[in-house]
């Protein structure tokens, strides 16, 4: 597919609705929910004089420092208000998934979380979308509160991680959440987390800067080899990071598909480049080069703008990489609101 391009982008800068896709929010009180269980691992926010926040693991353990804009919806206003974004789909942090804590207290995390981010979207409806999270290491419980998340608390869906312990996601304990996921009509954003290998990524931050693209494509490869996509086929998904490293490495998958699909096509015998143009990506890839690629790649339907806000990796300037592209303003639109509203399901 050949992307239209223009000739003076400012000319076409596009000063309509935009819709950020991948954007994080914590509860501003969030207790210590060690008292309330009995063991450790979880997060808790201990606010500071100088307006910043740590992050903090309740055996006393700082994890990352914060800003206002994390948690107070008002300075998330401001923010978008600089930088002309309309609406952000908000989802939680993805170290508050606690897919390691025992089942039924991983409910009572997500629900305290969803509450949250509903409350969130309920008082300020014209600036925010939410999506919740589950305790996917119980998949029963996980549908049971993807079904409240929609039905009850009114979220356009759910983030979920791209791994869930031992579960890729094509294992089939997670099939049933996926599956009420498209009966539902929800949207699924997949996020990378617990990135793989990193206890041999010690230094220069390499499990954010080469985990996470890994985990991304961890994530789709699972997905369509485990036939996920080919029996839902109306699930609406979208990952984070552009695809990661998939995007990078499609001919090297589907060639070995082809050449060892004894060992690849085990639960599908679908080509995986089928499936481009079925889920979406967003377009934090912090090049130009490289968000023309995905365009190629999945097709201008299927990306959509996602900054990672408010954290330093994502992309700074909301839309700006978008604007400055040389995108025609057809392809713009579609990427700034036009995609994010059909994978939301809203008008």
């Amino acid at each position: 597919m050949k992307i239209p391009l223009v000739k003076n982008v400012a000319q076409t800068m596009v000063k309509s609705m935009r819709i950020d896709i991948h954007t994080h929010i914590l509860p501003p009180d969030i207790p210590k929910f060690k008292d309330q269980f009995g063991y450790g691992g979880f997060i808790h926010l201990e606010h500071q004089p100088n307006c910043c926040s740590k992050m903090m693991k309740d055996d006393g353990t700082f994890f990352r420092e914060i800003q206002p804009n994390c948690f107070d919806a008002a300075e998330r206003i401001k923010d978008c208000d600089k930088s002309g974004i309309t609406k952000q789909v908000l989802s939680t942090v993805p170290v508050m998934f606690s897919y390691w804590a025992k089942p039924k207290d991983g409910l009572v995390v997500s629900q305290f979380i969803n509450d949250h981010i509903a409350e969130t979207v309920k008082t300020h409806p014209d600036r925010f979308y939410g999506l919740g999270t589950l305790p996917l290491q119980d998949p029963e419980l996980a549908c049971r509160e993807l079904e409240r998340c929609v039905k009850e608390l009114g979220l356009s869906g759910v983030e979920i991680g791209s791994h869930v312990n031992d579960w890729n996601l094509s294992s089939k304990e997670l099939f049933p959440v996926f599956e009420t996921a498209e009966k539902l009509g929800a949207s699924i954003f997949v996020h990378p987390w617990d990135m793989m290998g990193k206890e041999r990524m010690t230094k220069y931050w390499l499990p954010w800067l080469v985990g996470m693209p890994a985990e991304v494509s961890l994530a789709i490869c699972s997905m369509i080899f485990g036939g996920v996509f080919e029996k839902l086929p109306n699930l609406k998904v979208a990952f984070a990071h552009g695809g990661g490293s998939f995007t990078g490495t499609i001919g090297r998958i589907e060639h070995g598909f082809n050449v060892r699909p004894d060992l690849v096509a085990i639960d599908n015998g679908v080509n995986p480049r089928e499936y481009l143009g079925r889920f979406l990506v967003d377009s934090l890839v912090h090049d130009p080069s490289v968000l023309k690629q995905i365009l190629e790649l999945y097709g201008e339907d299927c990306v959509a703008l996602g900054t990672d806000y408010p954290f330093p990796l994502g992309e700074l300037t909301p839309g700006e990489l978008i604007q400055n592209s040389n995108l025609s303003e057809s392809v713009q639109k579609k990427l700034f609101y036009e995609n994010a509203m059909k994978w939301l399901g809203v008008s």
